[in-house]
């Protein structure tokens, strides 16, 4: 843990997963004021909205953010990565693709890389190409989905195992326990998204935050089985249109257009439940208020404190026994 914060020069090791085209300056700054590493995530946008958006949050926060570049997304891949040397950024993370290709130049202007991995074989591969950190992603993580399918429980302890980076854990976090449980499989922090989307500094529509308010365990679904595109959603009346149209079968360019991020904004900025979707992890079903983003935070890092603290003693005291 006091790695991964010394390396990033953050105080709390936890940090704001990628949101795509919701992205903004506002909740990115609020995270990296409370202790966190707030991110940025380029999404589908132009070069020129990212750059607002960066420009914004420097004017936000003095403090360390990061920039998530979705390679396998982005149609700007190679012009994002030119926009974040430019403005100096000093941490970046790749998803959603081959990070390889881009490491070099990024670790040659000493941008810190972390790489977003669902699988052993590919945090390997993301460390021999020279990556920092990497953050696993389990199954049960909000949007774009590894088909692999791999829970966070199962995959971090096997990741940390064989890889000899930092490891972040990701995918059903959002509280002090998983942040905790995380640290006990071997991670040296945690990823978070969907849990941040319900506080008061994200700039989304109310009808977004209340949903995950009301969320119960089973009220996020995976749509894009039928084309091997997995996303996990809220059920809202748009996801189960989708849904239906999953089962009925469907090409990969209407998928596309169903799920855009036109949809996505629909949904989360402008609260329209009938033609757009949310990106909701399974963490929804333990949401149940709308802190700061400082409350949030903080309330973790002492959660998982006093966590920690007492499985330690209740272990010292079980060994005694025997």
């Amino acid at each position: 843990m006091i790695d991964v914060c010394e390396k990033l020069q953050i105080d709390y090791p936890i940090i704001q997963g990628g949101m795509g085209n919701i992205s903004n300056a506002q909740l990115a700054a609020a995270v990296s004021e409370a202790g966190g590493l707030g991110t940025i995530g380029c999404g589908t946008m132009t070069p020129d909205e990212v750059e607002q958006i960066i420009l914004e949050t420097k004017q936000r926060t003095k403090k360390k953010f990061a920039v998530n570049i979705a390679v396998g997304v982005s149609p700007y891949t190679d012009k994002m990565i030119d926009l974040v040397i430019k403005h100096e950024v000093p941490i970046v993370s790749l998803s959603a693709g081959n990070p390889a290709p881009f490491i070099p130049r990024l670790l040659n202007d000493n941008i810190i890389v972390i790489a977003v991995v669902a699988s052993v074989k590919h945090a390997q591969k993301a460390e021999a190409a020279g990556a920092d950190l990497v953050v696993a992603e389990g199954f049960e993580a909000a949007g774009i989905n590894s088909n692999l399918e791999l829970t966070t429980f199962a995959l971090i302890p096997q990741i940390v195992k064989h890889v000899t980076i930092p490891v972040l854990a990701a995918g059903g976090i959002g509280d002090g326990k998983g942040l905790a449980a995380a640290l006990l499989l071997g991670a040296s922090g945690v990823q978070i998204g969907t849990r941040l989307i319900a506080t008061k500094e994200a700039p989304f529509h109310d009808k977004y935050k209340q949903n995950l308010v009301n969320a119960s365990d089973t009220e996020t679904l995976i749509i894009g089985r039928s084309v091997d595109r997995l996303r996990r959603v809220l059920k809202t009346p748009y996801a189960m249109k989708l849904k239906e149209f999953d089962k009925a079968g469907m090409t990969l360019e209407q998928y596309g257009e169903l799920t855009s991020e036109i949809q996505h904004v629909k949904g989360a900025i402008e609260g329209d439940m009938e033609n757009g979707f949310l990106n909701s992890g399974q963490i929804a079903g333990l949401i149940e208020d709308i802190p700061s983003v400082k409350e949030l935070l903080d309330n973790m890092m002492e959660e998982a404190g006093n966590r920690l603290e007492k499985l330690t003693g209740e272990f010292r005291v079980g060994m005694k026994r025997k």
